[in-house]
């Protein structure tokens, strides 16, 4: 089997008004030798659409019904034997994409992803990158996060939930498992995420992830889970947020990221809790 260079990856890019990011991810996409680069809009008003334009080898129009779907938009027009999932946030450093190629390649797996660190200094920065650090080390997972690595034609067979606007990610690698007998893993690769060192931002993505809490628990719930699988997805935000990165910090980054992460786990839970206020 010959094996896959970058020159073999679609690359897709989901954006809504992404200017402050777009053309560097876009730009370290084309570094990287990304065979084809698809940008899938969701009517951005500040010139993300005119740079994917100048950048990108297709600009599709995301119609707003969800992740998942906007995903799918950019998966079906995909041609290469791996489809890379990259967010418009996110800056591949060279040499970065063919480590994820080689992991995903050596260790047999139908996805992997890379580990992803916040760019920027002061206290949200160093404790977004401890909390990256301890909930997303290396290692097989059964849930893999953006940028993701997915062979290319079992993604096209079988791509997101078109109705998933958030959990979309973990949807897809719980149904593959299931149904394809996949195994995934975070890889010694290294990402750059860009402009999320607020705590504004901070808010937005705990919340975000509540959303996807309460769809997972909802489908869940819905396919008959039993007691111990929904407590399990109920504490889920208390271990991966707080738990597991202040165990896997040092004394002084748990001290220092304690109010951080406790913070996180609340805006995360104020999410799921506002959500299903919203399907009452």
């Amino acid at each position: 089997m010959t094996p896959i260079t970058p020159g073999g990856v679609s690359a897709v890019v989901c954006t809504l008004n992404s200017i402050s990011g777009i053309e560097s991810c876009l730009l370290s996409l084309r570094n990287s030798g990304v065979g084809q680069v698809i940008v899938v809009d969701a009517n951005s008003i500040d010139g993300t659409a005119e740079i994917a334009a100048q950048l990108a080898d297709l600009v599709l129009q995301d119609t707003g019904s969800g992740l998942g779907n906007a995903r799918n938009l950019g998966i079906a027009q995909s041609t290469g034997d791996l489809v890379l999932n990259m967010g418009s946030d996110n800056v591949l450093p060279p040499g970065e994409l063919q480590k994820m190629i080689n992991y995903l390649a050596a260790g047999g797996y139908h996805g992997v992803s890379a580990q992803t660190k916040i760019s920027g200094e002061g206290y949200i920065a160093e404790s977004l990158n401890v909390w990256r650090a301890g909930r997303f080390s290396e290692g097989e997972r059964p849930v893999i996060g953006t940028p993701t690595l997915f062979n290319g034609e079992l993604l096209r067979s079988d791509p997101y939930d078109p109705e998933r606007k958030f959990s979309d990610d973990s949807d897809l690698c719980e149904r593959w498992a299931h149904d394809h007998n996949s195994t995934f893993a975070i890889s010694d690769a290294q990402c750059m995420e860009l402009g999320k060192n607020s705590w504004t931002e901070v808010k937005i993505r705990a919340e975000m992830y509540g959303v996807s809490d309460f769809e997972v628990y909802s489908r869940g719930s819905d396919l008959g889970w039993g007691n111990q699988r929904k407590f399990k997805s109920l504490t889920h935000p208390l271990f991966s947020d707080l738990i597991t990165p202040l165990k896997k910090s040092t004394p002084q980054q748990a001290l220092s990221s304690l109010l951080f992460l406790t913070a996180f786990t609340g805006y995360r839970y104020w999410g799921w809790i506002k959500q299903a206020r919203k399907s009452c």
